[in-house]
Parts: C-alpha cells; structure tokens; sequence
C-alpha cells in the first residue's frame, strides 16, 4: 500500500530529522538566529538546514510529490499528495534550552489529512499515524480521551495574528465553561497529545498548515475529530485549528467561535 510506504518513510526520516535537530539543540548558544516577524517569531540555521534534510529525503524517495515547508515554502508536485513539514515546531522553547519542540511531517491527499509522524527527540517520543492504518505513541495505540471538556486539560495556542483582547475573551469564555487550559509551546506536539488523550481538546485562532497536518491525521485516525483545513491557494495561509474526542468537539467549537459571526 502506498500509504503505508510513505509512511514507513516519513518515520524514518522524521527520526534523522530530530537526531539532527537534537544535536542543534545541544550546541545551541551557538547556532544564528533570526528574526521573523516580531521578537519572539525566530528561526535559526537549525529550522532550516533540518527541514532541508527532510526535503531532500522526501524528494529522493516520492519526486513526484509536492512539498509545503515552513522554512522552504512550496514545491509543486503532479502525484496528489502533498508532504507538509515543520522543522522545529516550538522554536522559541528550543532556543531557550525548553523541551516543548518536535519535527512534524504530514501528508495530504485528495480525502484530506492522510498521514503524520511527530517526533519530540527531548521526551523520546514518537507519534505515528495513517488513515487505516492505526496511531501510536512509541508503539502502543493511541485514542482520543472519552470525557467531555471538564474531564481533564485543554491545549490552547495564540499568536500576534489575533488581537489580544480576543484571545482573551476566548480564554475566559472557556474558563466560565469550566475547562482547565494549558499552553506547552508547540502546537503540533499538544494536538499530537490530543490524539494520545492526553489533552481533551486543542483551539488555536490561527495556524499554519505544518503545524497541524500531521497532528490532524492522528487525531482523525485516534477517533477524534478536527476542524476542517482549508485547501485550495489559501492552503498556505493561517486558519483556525481545532481537534478533540467527540464528547468534547462541539462544546468546544461554540466556546471558541472559530469562522462565525464573532469571526476571528
């Protein structure tokens, strides 16, 4: 099965990937580092010689597929299925010597979020999935927590794309609701923890397609469900980003209001 090859492939890469971006890690008060869009927007040689390292692989093993990176951007590709990668989720925690960062890789085909492999080399974990094909965590299945919104810890995530005071209004309208948040610095790596039930849920106002793909896939594939992601020309822009278990989707999408009349 095709599916199953790429995935086999994106594994093995997304380890070399965080072996290399381990290593950086580790000799870190030395790398260069840049600037964004604000100070706390930052990429550094590390971001973009690992997502290097994953484009060539991908690129030597499916030529014929396309490629979105959050360093290297977009590559077209004529087979359908698209690899969508983030170096280094969480690369403020990185280069402050903090655990919260991972490797992402997802793929995408015509049916939507088709595989993703999360690799946080910090913790020694491994998050793979593909659709029919199961999700785990270092081997062991993952599945979605069953409780609903107060039974246990909800992922959220901002940025400057958002103006404060919405942020904030959403983070007390879930707090009336009664839900305990957390924030941990990397948003594949919560929304991967959504597919381990570790977190119930996950909602943040914008997110780019590398950070969520690979973690969506998991979610889906760990019976979970996700707020859909555009495709198309706005495939490349930020959108709302959401998953969770069933019994906490729809609470969840009231609370946070993602593309409605209190639009985002």
């Amino acid at each position: 099965m095709m599916l199953a090859h790429r995935l086999d492939a994106a594994e093995r890469i997304a380890r070399e990937a965080g072996a290399l971006a381990l290593d950086y890690f580790n000799r870190r008060d030395a790398l260069v580092i840049e600037q964004k869009r604000h100070v706390t927007d930052l990429v550094s040689e590390a971001d973009r010689n690992v997502e290097t390292l994953i484009r060539e692989a991908l690129s030597r093993a499916f030529p014929e597929d396309a490629q979105l990176g959050e360093e290297h951007g977009l590559s077209e590709g004529s087979s359908g299925f698209t690899w969508v990668i983030d170096p280094i989720d969480g690369t403020a925690p990185y280069l402050n010597g903090l655990p919260g960062w991972c490797v992402s890789i997802g793929g995408m085909d015509a049916e939507g979020p088709a595989l993703g492999v999360i690799v946080a080399p910090v913790l020694g974990e491994v998050f793979v999935a593909a659709r029919g094909l199961g999700a785990r965590m270092n081997g062991a299945p993952m599945r979605v927590a069953e409780g609903d919104l107060r039974s246990g810890l909800l992922g959220v995530g901002a940025n400057d794309r958002v103006a404060s005071d919405r942020v904030g209004q959403m983070l007390a309208d879930l707090m009336e609701a009664g839900s305990s948040w957390t924030r941990y610095g990397s948003g594949a790596l919560m929304l991967a923890w959504v597919a381990a039930g570790r977190l119930v849920g996950y909602a943040e106002p914008r997110m780019s397609a590398w950070d969520c793909m690979a973690a969506y896939a998991m979610i889906l594939e760990a019976g979970g469900r996700v707020l859909p992601f555009p495709t198309g020309s706005a495939f490349t822009q930020p959108h709302p980003v959401m998953g969770a278990g069933p019994a906490t989707f729809d609470e969840l999408s009231g609370l946070c209001a993602f593309g409605t009349s209190r639009d985002w």
